[in-house]
């Protein structure tokens, strides 16, 4: 079956505007969440990999993808928080098998920490992690963003895909960038420029980086008991390996990482099946 077949694009409106998401399967929800510039699409993979266990639903984060915002809409790490909060409520989920990737993984923990009650598991993979963030090798993008080029560097990497794949941008997120499809990289990009605002809430979310929300939940993350697999590619120019050791000690339910060498941060899109099996045995551990 296609891709088409197997998942469903929705949306629910929520407080902190309307968020798309997209799902498939059914029993207990496995909610994803992804990264900055990214959407929903890097967990296409799980979604049809895993749905036989779980009802999978992976989000647009404010100003990412198609969910919609008003112009003042909070999109900080701890709104987007707060937003996931507000889309269990409204399709009245209890509980979730948490799964967070790059800034994904930073709200997903502030989620975990805020809301332990809503999380039956919680799985880490590379992200941001107490105070490196933004990390030091993505402080140039931060910059940029800073000095107002944001929308000139997307639609470059949309007129030219090789940007995008290029060391100087996304190139370094991927083991093999050259196998990234044009199609990807629509699907990823093409919704930040559809419009300028949906450019400057991008910006205002890079602009809002800051590490105290994730350096404020360190004592509620020492409380966390839900069992918490840590996977973590070793080849991250962004998020050194110690981060996965510092979250396996800093959290209670942790297990000892799991570290796949020469992964680097997009690795579940890239070694899906590796991924998805260890998932499969940590959402089905007794």
């Amino acid at each position: 079956m296609s891709l088409q077949t197997l998942i469903t694009a929705d949306s629910v409106e929520t407080p902190s505007g309307r968020i798309r998401y997209a799902s498939t399967g059914s029993g207990p929800v496995a909610l994803f969440v992804h990264g900055v510039v990214l959407n929903k699409h890097l967990w296409r993979h799980q979604l049809t990999g895993l749905s036989d266990i779980r009802r999978c639903i992976a989000v647009d984060l404010l100003a990412h993808g198609d969910t919609e915002i008003t112009p003042n809409q909070d999109v900080s790490v701890t709104a987007n928080a707060k937003m996931l909060k507000e889309v269990l409520d409204a399709l009245q989920i209890d509980q979730v098998d948490l799964v967070g990737n790059d800034s994904g993984g930073g709200i997903a923990q502030i989620f975990a920490a805020l809301n332990p009650e809503r999380v039956r598991t919680l799985t880490l993979t590379n992200c941001d992690t107490h105070d490196n963030w933004p990390p030091e090798a993505f402080k140039p993008f931060v910059d940029m963003v800073k000095a107002g080029g944001l929308r000139d560097t997307l639609n470059a990497m949309l007129a030219d895909k090789t940007i995008f794949r290029s060391p100087g941008a996304l190139g370094p997120a991927y083991e093999r960038p050259e196998t990234v499809t044009d199609e990807d990289i629509e699907t990823y990009l093409r919704p930040l420029v559809r419009t300028e605002q949906r450019t400057h809430d991008l910006q205002r979310f890079v602009m809002a980086f800051d590490n105290k929300h994730t350096r404020v939940i360190e004592a509620r993350l020492r409380e966390l008991r839900a069992p918490t697999l840590i996977l973590w590619g070793t080849d991250d120019v962004y998020f050194p390996v110690k981060w996965a050791h510092w979250l396996a000690k800093t959290i209670p339910g942790a297990k000892p990482p799991v570290v796949l060498e020469g992964a680097r941060i997009f690795f579940p899109e890239e070694r899906a099946d590796e991924f998805n099996r260890l998932l499969r045995d940590h959402l089905q551990a007794p």
